[in-house]
């Protein structure tokens, strides 16, 4: 049955309206308090068997994805970000600066709209409320359609664990099901903050919606492998970042850029490592199935390159069991799809002959698409990421890592945590960083008065007026 505009705007606003209920009283919550709500969430999907439960289902609803690679996502990232949070100040002063007379003092932002994708249903949604709920926030998730009910049995837990330590369960809900854009669209403008993680229609909807929003960039990572890396040691873990949960990440690789004097011991570690690469008349057909109208095809997104190879009518590739699809491309743009985001464990391979080329080809690869995200590098030469910091239209360069493990923050960087990465306005967003709990937080400032500081004109113009007069 058809539901009107003002039907969906009337169960929103019922939702929202038990969502302020709730928040106000969190709002009164000390620090203490406030970090039971933190963990009671973080339990709710950290206690292992409640992690399978929710890996099992996100697979079996949406298709995508692997179970066993979705467990250790959705632990490896909540417990990573439960130590981010560990001892941070989200309630009262959280800062005080004599010199400058100032205090800081951390405020709610109110009620949440977190839109999550179908590639991470559990572990975006619990991300974002766990971050939400540290600044004492409610959280309502937009989740996508094939993703609901993993979210829902994830909002179940949480609200189980939060009436366990006497917290409003309010505190966190969910769209009902079915999902509509009218729906989610709804929620954008009736709450006070949109975080908005997946689709570029969502993050343009959120960015338009009117209410404040977080939202995130089109993903599209190149990795540089230069001449003085190890190519054994960067095929490891390319492969790693590649394969991880069948390449649904953003910021797993979609091309490699290999200069000409490592290309070859690069693809041989490669095929060590189970990749393929396809001749001309294979790659034809991985492209017919990849964009049969121009799109990516949900046929692929989130596959295992075997299941990938098996529909593309490549049985003689598909018997190789590979783990990575290897395809061979000079051109960008939209002549050449291989240069875009794929979402599987297919990878374009760019040779060219130095650093320099291989920056440039980077660059042109996302003047077309990804531009703001973040790029890899394998090189033991570190000015040279220091190079494509100052130069690329890049968030994050991760250096020798594995890609899409370590630019959501991992246990061997200092990138924060996350599931969703600011790209800048390379990438037409507001923030540039991981999405961690300050972008939850207001902050109000007090001000006190301090001893004068009025420089001089000289002291302001000297080395202008040194260099130019003072016309």
């Amino acid at each position: 049955m058809l539901i009107s505009a003002g039907e969906v705007d009337q169960v929103v606003a019922d939702l929202v309206a038990r969502a302020r209920n709730a928040q106000r009283m969190a709002e009164r919550y000390d620090q203490a308090r406030v970090d039971e709500l933190v963990a009671a969430a973080g339990w709710a999907i950290l206690a292992p068997d409640r992690n399978r439960e929710l890996a099992e289902l996100a697979v079996a609803d949406t298709g995508i994805g692997n179970v066993a690679d979705k467990v250790r996502k959705n632990h490896r990232k909540t417990l990573g970000l439960l130590r981010d949070l560990q001892g941070a100040r989200s309630v009262g002063v959280i800062h005080e600066d004599p010199a400058l007379g100032l205090t800081e003092i951390a405020r709610p932002v109110g009620v949440v709209c977190a839109v999550t994708p179908s590639t991470n249903p559990a572990a975006t949604p619990a991300n974002k409320i766990i971050n939400a709920l540290k600044g004492r926030n409610a959280v309502i998730v937009a989740p996508s359609p094939k993703g609901w009910s993993t979210a829902a049995k994830l909002i179940a837990h949480m609200q189980t664990q939060l009436v366990r330590i006497g917290a409003p369960p309010d505190l966190v809900q969910l769209l009902p099901d079915p999902i509509s854009k009218a729906a989610t669209l709804s929620l954008m403008r009736q709450c006070d903050l949109v975080v908005a993680t997946g689709s570029q229609a969502n993050v343009r909807a959120a960015y338009a919606s009117g209410t404040p929003a977080f939202g995130v960039g089109a993903g599209n990572v190149a990795g540089i492998v230069d001449e003085t890396a190890d190519p054994q040691a960067a095929a490891e873990r390319i492969f790693r970042s590649k394969t991880f949960d069948n390449a649904t990440s953003c910021s797993s690789e979609n091309s490699l850029v290999l200069l000409n004097d490592v290309r070859a011991a690069t693809l041989a570690a490669l095929r060590d490592q189970g990749a393929v690469l396809l001749d001309a008349a294979q790659k034809a057909r991985l492209a017919g199935l990849m964009w049969p109208d121009g799109k990516l095809s949900s046929a692929v997104i989130g596959q295992s390159a075997t299941t990938i190879a098996n529909r593309a009518g490549l049985p003689e590739v598909a018997a190789l069991s590979p783990t990575i699809l290897l395809v061979e491309e000079d051109g960008i743009g939209e002549a050449h799809p291989f240069s875009g985001e794929k979402l599987c464990p297919v990878l374009a391979v760019y040779s060219v002959p130095d650093f320099d080329a291989a920056a440039d080809t980077v660059s042109r690869l996302y003047a077309f698409q990804g531009a703001g995200h973040s790029v890899g590098l394998h090189s033991r030469r570190p000015e040279r990421a220091l190079q494509l910091g100052l130069t690329l239209p890049v968030s994050r360069v991760i250096v020798e890592q594995a890609h899409c493990i370590a630019t959501g923050g991992s246990f061997d960087n200092g990138l924060p945590f996350s599931l969703s990465m600011g790209c800048g306005t390379w990438g037409k967003n507001n923030f540039s960083d991981n999405l961690n709990y300050r972008h939850y937080l207001n902050i109000t400032r007090i001000s006190r008065p301090i001893p004068e500081n009025i420089p001089t004109e000289q002291a302001i113009f000297g080395t202008f007026f040194d260099k130019y007069g003072r016309g």
